[in-house]
């Protein structure tokens, strides 16, 4: 099509532009939450018992009202891993997660928020690892309409210990975007 409408000088002008802002709407691949712990977690991880996330959160004894830090100290140590992956530091990538809102703006997007790799982390106990949690900065803000919407989060990684009052995370992002799943994704 472009060939037909466009003279061959002019052609060779759009084709760069055209690659470009091809590149500009690619999104990056999709990183497996799992690639954000070291290898020896991964491994403790797997040997772990499996933990049960069902039934009604408030009955259960791994209700947590004080959200995602730890409190039983009688879990395995992998779960309050803090440990990370050095090779992750700076890289641009996309991670699909959970929000767990922190902050929002004078339009009630959300600006501040830990993403997390599983609905409902903020009421079960015990909640992701440290190395399992990312604070994500997001200046632009996003509308949430709940914390079960599945989010894409596309930016740059840090490692960077994060402590407050509802986690400890040891990762965080500066977010470039920040998008809601659709069914196309699925």
């Amino acid at each position: 099509m472009l060939s037909r409408c466009v003279s061959p000088p002019v052609r060779y002008l759009l084709l760069p532009l055209l690659f470009i802002s091809t590149l500009a709407c690619a999104e990056l691949p999709e990183t497996d939450w799992l690639e954000l712990m070291p290898p020896q977690d991964r491994a403790a991880l797997d040997a772990m018992p499996e933990i049960d996330h069902q039934g009604a959160e408030q009955d259960s004894e791994f209700y947590n009202p004080g959200g995602l830090k730890q409190q039983d100290k009688n879990l395995p140590a992998v779960m309050y891993s803090t440990s990370t992956v050095a090779a992750l530091n700076g890289q641009a990538l996309r991670l699909g997660g959970y929000p767990v809102p922190l902050e929002t703006d004078r339009q009630g997007r959300s600006t501040l928020f830990f993403l997390v790799p599983y609905p409902g982390a903020c009421i079960h106990v015990p909640p992701p690892p440290p190395n399992q949690l990312v604070l994500v900065r997001y200046p632009k803000g996003i509308e949430l309409e709940d914390i079960y919407t599945p989010l894409w989060v596309s930016g740059t990684l840090k490692i960077e210990q994060v402590n407050n009052e509802l986690a400890d995370a040891a990762y965080a992002m500066q977010a470039d975007a920040v998008r809601v799943v659709t069914d196309k994704d699925l």
